[in-house]
Parts: structure tokens; C-alpha cells; sequence
């Protein structure tokens, strides 16, 4: 198994690009098929989704819209449990069909706080994506309407996940290695 080190720390691949880009190229497709003859509004939810979101919407057969939120969760390795909005819609989504793109649901807090906000913009309709998602970590209430993987409560990295801003422009999704 093709390892690398990060941070004094041993990564192993845990999904291979192949496998993510057939997933997301499924994922599309539901997401079409549910949305055909609509215009949605994809936001991702950066820094993490960028890569995902790319991928996702590129190739996408119907007319759709882009914008980015930006928050902060995560220091390092760990979740603060407090959601920052660092940057904030562009794009007026009142009456509108929005598709949230993330990378990972893990806790769930931030998303479930980011849908929250959505709301009081009034949109028509908002349906979650996401590439990951941890079961048994999650702490929130809310339906992932499309998920790519779910994943064991492992700290991963590669394809938009960082691990100190680093690492994100890896192809594969990296796990760390048990000890």
C-alpha cells in the first residue's frame, strides 16, 4: 500500500482517484436527474470543497450556477466547535434551488449551522452533497441528499482535505495510519 508522510505523520490511501471520480461522476447524474430543467445554485464550501465541487459541476448537462461560502471549523487536526464565517455569498439564492457542496461531514456542526443560515435567505430548496461523510461522528440532524463515501472516524487528507493548509492537491484521499 502506497504510503506518504506529512507533518512526521504516515498516511495510506483509502480511495483511490479512480474511485473518486466515478462517484463523482455518479453523483452528478442524481443530481441532474433531480434538478433537470433548473437552474441550481452549487455552493461550495471552501477550502475544502474546491476540488470536489470542480469535478462535480464540470461536465454537469444542465444550466446551474456557482458560489462559495468560506467558514472555519478546524485548527489543525482537531474541530473547535465554533463555525467563523469568513467569507460570504455572492448570489442571491431567495426562491432558488441550492445544492451545498462539501468535502466532509463529520460533527456535522458546521453544516448544520451553514443550513441554518441558508434558510433565512429563503431559498426554494437546499440539498446537501457531499464526498465524505463519519456516521459515527456525527452530532447533527440533517439528511445528506447526495454522499460519495462513508468513511470510519479516521483523520483523512488528499483531494481538497488538508492537514494544516498542506496536502490538498493530493489526487487519492489519504487515512492515517494506525499506530
Amino acid at each position: 500500500m502506497q504510503t506518504i508522510e506529512v507533518h512526521g505523520k504516515i498516511f495510506e490511501i483509502s480511495i483511490t482517484e479512480d474511485k473518486i471520480q466515478k462517484r463523482v461522476a455518479e453523483l452528478r447524474k442524481l443530481i441532474h436527474k433531480k434538478f433537470e430543467g433548473k437552474n441550481p445554485v452549487f455552493i461550495g464550501v471552501l477550502n475544502g470543497s474546491f476540488i470536489f465541487m470542480s469535478d462535480l459541476v464540470k461536465g454537469y448537462p444542465g444550466d446551474c450556477e456557482m458560489d462559495f461560502i468560506k467558514v472555519s471549523s478546524y485548527e489543525g487536526m482537531e474541530t473547535t466547535g465554533e463555525v467563523k464565517e469568513l467569507m460570504g455569498l455572492k448570489t442571491d439564492i431567495q426562491g432558488r434551488d441550492i445544492i451545498l457542496v462539501e468535502d466532509i461531514v463529520d460533527t456535522g456542526l458546521t453544516l448544520e449551522s451553514l443550513i441554518s443560515k441558508m434558510k433565512s435567505y429563503l431559498p426554494s430548496s437546499i440539498s446537501i452533497v457531499s464526498l465524505l461523510f463519519k456516521p459515527e461522528k456525527c452530532q447533527a440532524d440533517f439528511n445528506i441528499d447526495f454522499l460519495g463515501f462513508e468513511i470510519p472516524n479516521e483523520f483523512v487528507i488528499g483531494y481538497g482535505l488538508d492537514f494544516d493548509g498542506s496536502v490538498r492537491n493530493l489526487k487519492h484521499i489519504y487515512r492515517l495510519q494506525e499506530s
